[in-house]
Formats: structure tokens, C-alpha cells, sequence
């Protein structure tokens, strides 16, 4: 006989066309019956830990959260007390302040260099690919790294700036490919010592540094997947760090992971396990803080290319993991797939894009020319 929070949860998910022990790829087989008030009283919290716990499963996770995301189910789960906690300790205070600025390097960037290399790409290029033209992982991310180069035009002997630069993929085929000089700051100290050996010969400078902190002057400014990271009451801040920095000439190119309605308190999953103190920015929110700074030049969408990319780097961390297990345990293992292919469903379900926006100091001389 079925319990009460069963049936709950039973009719809840029918909503999204999830069946509990279903035959579909999307529906759930549940392990342990305490799945059931775990979610219920937690949320998506519950959800993911009873995953990790190996309390229930689906052959196609990520088709799972694009239907729950899809159908808004998180709006009819009970509210959990802590988060609402949280909610308002998030108003209060500035969970993104300085203070805070490299725990998302120790808790997330600095896991391990040498699961990155088996998950990423040849060039370790940790954000979405282009994937207009291209039929892999690589030629995705190659595209991708061009495409942020003729967006910004750029010339042999410029100098440019990337805000959140990773292990130096941009910067090293920036360097290469346009003969530029590039300078790169991130929160992460794995990422420096890697990035700069591969980026080793190159007029390039990977810098152990929080974004408040930049000094100097830039031709052009690129930042790729760190936006996430500011929060919302950093985002002025954030872009009057662009404006000093950027010449009166040059770009400065945003590329960051959006959402459609504003958030201050992120998914609590991703939060405790993945991104400490990330949240998602809305466009309204950006253009906000680049009023009277900015001119929009361009703003491009190719938020599906997301979810391939994220299937492709699932894909090779399945393939790696008989390697990767020496180090890395069994919960890892479920924590990390969830992540990923719930990342890959949230953008299949269109509940997170992925936009490039394109701004200039009072206007590009002759007018913008869009890059596609």
C-alpha cells in the first residue's frame, strides 16, 4: 500500500508526465522508500542528496529535469524552512563580497586538474561551446574561442583582459591565433599553476586575483562564465571594474548563463555541492548595471548549445571515470553525473540561457557589425 507522501509526490510529478517506477527513460525507479519525505520536506535539496545516497534512479536524468523544469515543479514543493533562511540572510548580507571571493576556487575550480582534463575539451575550456558549424567537443570549443575574438576585432599587439580566465584557453589562443597580449585573473590556484604552464612561451599572465582587484588598462575586456559568480549586489561594482579598465576604444564581451526571472537564492543543491554563492543573472538585471556605462552593441543567444556541451562533458567523464576512481569516490561519481545533466536539462527546458553581449564606451566608431 502506497504511503500518503508517496501518492503526494506521485501526483505531483504526474504534472510533469513522471511516473515513480515507470518503464520510460525520464521516469523514476525509487531505491529506498524514504525518498519519498525526503523531497518532500526538502526540495531539490532532498532530491539531489537522495541521488548521491543512490535512493533512486533514471536512465535519463537529464530528460528528467527538463521535464521537471519544464512543468515549474519546484514552485509547488513545500517550502523548506532553512531556505527561506537563507533567502533572507541572502538580502541582508553580500554573500559574493570580497571576503567570500576565492571560495569558489577552493570549493569547486580546485577539486582536481586532473578531472578537469578528463571532462573538458583539448584546450580545457570550461563554458559552453559553439556548436553552429562543429560536430565535436573540440571543434565546439575552438568555435566558440573565434567567435569571441572577431566579435572583439582583434589586432596583432593588442593587450586584452579576461576576468575569470580558467586555465588560460582563451588568453593562450588569443596569443596564438591574433598575436595579442593577455593577461587573465581567476579565484582558483590550481588553475593558476596549470594555466600558466600551458600557457608557457606566450605573451600571456595568469593572476591568482579578485576581480575588484585589476589594475591597468586594456585594448578589450572578455569575461566567459565568471558573471555567474558576482551576485547581484556586486553587478554595478563589477562593471565600473570594466569600465576603468577598458580603453575608450575597445569592447568589453560578457558571456554568462542567464535566467528568465530574478533569483537571490540559487538552487540549494548546486549550492551546497557545486557553486557556494553562485546565482544566475537576468537580462534585465544586466543591462540595469550597465546603464550610463555602456553602450549595447550586441547581445547573441545559443543557450542550447549548453546542453550539448554540457552531454559532451558528461560523456567524457563517464568514459574517464574507470581512471578517475582512484581518486575520487562513488558519491563523486553520482554527484558529479546529477550535476551535469541536470545543468544539461535546465537549458533543454529553456529555464537557463546562455547569452554573449557585446558593449562599447559611448558607442563603436561607424557602427557595431554583428559576429555570427
Amino acid at each position: 500500500m502506497k504511503s500518503s507522501e508517496e501518492r503526494t509526490l506521485s501526483r505531483l510529478l504526474a504534472l510533469a508526465d513522471v511516473v515513480l517506477d515507470g518503464e520510460r527513460d525520464h521516469d523514476i525507479r525509487v531505491r529506498d522508500d524514504r525518498f519519498y519525505g525526503r523531497v518532500l520536506r526538502h526540495g531539490s535539496l532532498g532530491l539531489g542528496e537522495a541521488y548521491m545516497d543512490g535512493w533512486w534512479d533514471a536512465p535519463r536524468v537529464d530528460e528528467l529535469f527538463a521535464r521537471i523544469l519544464g512543468a515549474d515543479l519546484g514552485r509547488r514543493v513545500r517550502k523548506d524552512r532553512k531556505l527561506w533562511g537563507r533567502f533572507i540572510w541572502q538580502r541582508l548580507v553580500n554573500p559574493q563580497r570580497k571576503a567570500k571571493a576565492f571560495e569558489v576556487g577552493q570549493v569547486h575550480y580546485d577539486l582536481g586538474n586532473d578531472l578537469f582534463e578528463a571532462m573538458l575539451d583539448r584546450r580545457m575550456v570550461y563554458t559552453c561551446g559553439y556548436w553552429k558549424s562543429a560536430a565535436t567537443l573540440d571543434e565546439a570549443q575552438e568555435a566558440k574561442l573565434d567567435l569571441v575574438c572577431r566579435k572583439l576585432g582583434l589586432k596583432e599587439g593588442q593587450h586584452v583582459l579576461e576576468i575569470g580566465c580558467g586555465w588560460g584557453s582563451f588568453l593562450k589562443y588569443a596569443a596564438e591565433r591574433y598575436g595579442v597580449r593577455a593577461t587573465g585573473l581567476t579565484v582558483s590556484r590550481e588553475q593558476v599553476e596549470l594555466g600558466r604552464r600551458l600557457c608557457d612561451g606566450l605573451p600571456v599572465e595568469i593572476l591568482l586575483r579578485d576581480y575588484r582587484d585589476v589594475e591597468g588598462r586594456y585594448d578589450h575586456v572578455v569575461s566567459l562564465g565568471m558573471f555567474e559568480h558576482v551576485g547581484v549586489k556586486n553587478y554595478r561594482t563589477f562593471m565600473r571594474v570594466v569600465e576603468r579598465s577598458l580603453a575608450p576604444s575597445g569592447l568589453f564581451l560578457l558571456h554568462t548563463i542567464g535566467g528568465s526571472r530574478p533569483v537571490r537564492v540559487t538552487d540549494p543543491w548546486i549550492t551546497k555541492y557545486i557553486f557556494p554563492n553562485g546565482v544566475l543573472p537576468t537580462a534585465a538585471q544586466i543591462t540595469r548595471a550597465t546603464e550610463e556605462i555602456f553602450v549595447l552593441e550586441d547581445w547573441h543567444a545559443f543557450s542550447l548549445d549548453y546542453d550539448k556541451t554540457l552531454m559532451a562533458w558528461h560523456e567524457n567523464f563517464t568514459n574517464a571515470w574507470p581512471k578517475l576512481n582512484r581518486r575520487y569516490d562513488e558519491r563523486f561519481y553520482r554527484m558529479w553525473t546529477y550535476y551535469l545533466l541536470i545543468s544539461a536539462g535546465s537549458f533543454r527546458a529553456h529555464r537557463n540561457q546562455l547569452w554573449q553581449v557585446v558593449y562599447s564606451k559611448g558607442g563603436f566608431p561607424g557602427g557595431y557589425a554583428s559576429v555570427r
